[in-house]
């Protein structure tokens, strides 16, 4: 960002804080608004709109709010909650106040509720700043967690590290808490190790889909089983939901036998995927499988698909679980 975009009295016009995490967000947000207050009155300073359970408001008034200059303070914080829920006709309206905005104001966009129009994201890409709380996944994942814990109130040994990336999985908005937690009961900086740590880790979090296939992959059944019950209780996803992602791991498989395809380049093509990441998992475990055992795991996902939709009168859970079990045995 170019240094005319900052304002006279330091802050951007607009900022617009998005990710796939809510809670992640709602954190990025209140952290900024907290920095552009700066020991402010919020009182005074800050004049918030939409989000959960409140009820709509007229974009005039959000814009009335962003051209009206502070009284008796440095600067107006408008904060815009759930920016995806916006209609296209007041983002627009939004977008063009962006295009010549009072330099007292800062206006911070929250996402949520939807997509954000793309001419209103232009607009605070063109003259603010977007914060983006996106975790990723691997090595960017693992990243994140380190970043965040190097510039925590605590500082956590190796042994901690790996028991804490182990324990949240992809739970990552219950990270802060949790330091602060930590830096409540040992003090600030203090150095905590996988013992202090464990008192304070409460259930385990959510994993994600690919922590799942990859176990299955391995044919390790009691890891596999191990991330489908933290899948089902701490991600409460639902026993199709897992169906869905496991049908498509296979899915992806079954279009690459045969195929001819050997880099994973080509198998990213066939498979309608931008990274060659993914393809390169599901072309080598496709080779792997080979089509007998492919074809055979097609079986066990369409007879757990009639079973979860009511042909026996097990629960979804444990269907998911003998799916789970059979898939894993496939490949050893």
């Amino acid at each position: 960002m170019s240094a005319a975009a900052v304002t006279a009295t330091g802050h951007r016009p607009a900022y617009l804080v998005k990710g796939s995490d809510p809670s992640l967000v709602a954190q990025a947000a209140h952290a900024l608004v907290e920095q552009l207050v700066a020991g402010g009155d919020p009182s005074m300073m800050v004049e918030e709109f939409g989000g959960p359970g409140v009820d709509q408001f007229d974009i005039g008034v959000v814009i009335d709010a962003c051209t009206t200059p502070p009284f008796l303070v440095e600067r107006r914080v408008v904060v815009v909650r759930e920016v995806g829920q916006i209609a296209t006709a007041d983002s627009k309206r939004l977008a063009a106040y962006l295009a010549d905005p009072l330099p007292t104001t800062a206006l911070v966009l929250v996402a949520g509720g939807g997509a954000v129009n793309p001419t209103l994201s232009k607009a605070v890409t063109a003259t603010g700043d977007v914060v983006d709380t996106s975790v990723g996944i691997g090595k960017a994942r693992s990243q994140w967690l380190s970043a965040h814990l190097k510039g925590g109130p605590v500082r956590l040994d190796g042994a901690a590290q790996n028991r804490l990336a182990e324990h949240i999985g992809s739970d990552m908005g219950r990270l802060s808490g949790l330091l602060d937690t930590l830096a409540a009961a040992y003090g600030q900086g203090a150095t905590v190790t996988a013992g202090d740590l464990e008192p304070f880790l409460g259930e385990a979090g959510a994993l994600a889909p690919w922590d799942l296939t990859d176990a299955i992959d391995a044919g390790k059944t009691a890891p596999a089983l191990g991330v489908l019950h933290r899948m089902l209780i701490a991600g409460e996803s639902h026993p199709l939901v897992i169906l869905a992602h496991l049908h498509k791991h296979y899915r992806q498989m079954l279009r690459l036998d045969g195929s001819g395809v050997n880099s994973p380049e080509q198998a990213a093509e066939v498979l309608g995927i931008k990274s060659s990441f993914p393809a390169k998992k599901a072309l080598g475990q496709a080779n792997r499988l080979g089509t007998a055992r492919i074809a055979r795991a097609m079986q066990l996902l369409s007879e757990a698909d009639l079973d979860l939709r009511g042909s026996t009168g097990l629960s979804g859970e444990l269907v998911v679980e003998v799916l789970v079990a059979r898939l894993s045995r496939l490949g050893r």
